[in-house]
């Protein structure tokens, strides 16, 4: 099953994680520092929350289709890339707390959309980031 996963950069990571428990009915599916994501199953989402900064509304981080394999991460990047869209591949990169193979492409409005497949669990954030230090970035586009 593949499942659209909007992005969101918010200021108040606890209530947030609050609100959208109540508004899905089911508790985040993991949890790390400045991070949490849902996955719900109707409508089939996959909800990230990423801490930004305080005092802050709420944007839009990135957005993204999570799929089940790499192949099909494959064939999305073939079929982009058929099209007429530039492409990025990053494969075994970490992000979000899990290992990712991943394409991105840039909608109409620079807007960054990844199509992705998680491998495994990580330790940490990001590729390069140190477990031990506060989070400050995922899911950035090298495109940008």
């Amino acid at each position: 099953m593949s499942r659209v996963q909007p992005a969101l950069r918010v200021s108040d990571l606890e209530g947030s994680i609050a609100f959208y428990s109540t508004l899905f009915g089911v508790q985040p599916a993991k949890r790390r520092p400045g991070y949490a994501n849902f996955a719900v199953a109707e409508p089939p989402l996959k909800l990230v929350l990423l801490e930004g900064e305080p005092d802050q509304p709420t944007v839009m981080d990135h957005l993204g289709v999570e799929v089940q394999t790499t192949e099909q991460v494959n064939a999305a990047t073939a079929r982009l890339g058929e099209l007429g869209l530039s492409t990025l591949v990053e494969d075994g990169t970490t992000c979000c707390y899990a290992l990712q193979d991943k394409v991105w492409v840039h909608g109409p409005g620079a807007e960054p959309w990844e199509v992705y497949v998680v491998k495994a669990d990580a330790a940490t954030l990001a590729t390069g980031a140190d477990s031990a230090s506060a989070p400050t970035s995922c899911c950035t586009s090298p495109m940008e």
